[in-house]
């Protein structure tokens, strides 16, 4: 899991969220899911479920 102090570094390198559009995920999760898989080498299928849809990250 990431830290928040590490957060408070990382998330407002993020752009703005647009009000027109699909709502984005939350992008902490997307996050925290892409480094899952890249430390554990794991394919994209296994990927658990308190990260959400496989899809969607």
């Amino acid at each position: 899991m990431i830290s928040d102090e590490a957060w408070s570094i990382l998330g407002p390198l993020f752009p703005a969220v647009q009000a027109t559009g699909r709502a984005p995920v939350d992008r902490r999760t997307v996050v925290e899911a892409t480094a899952w898989r890249v430390r554990t080498g794991a394919p994209w299928c296994d990927l658990p479920e308190r990260f959400g849809n496989r899809n969607t990250i």
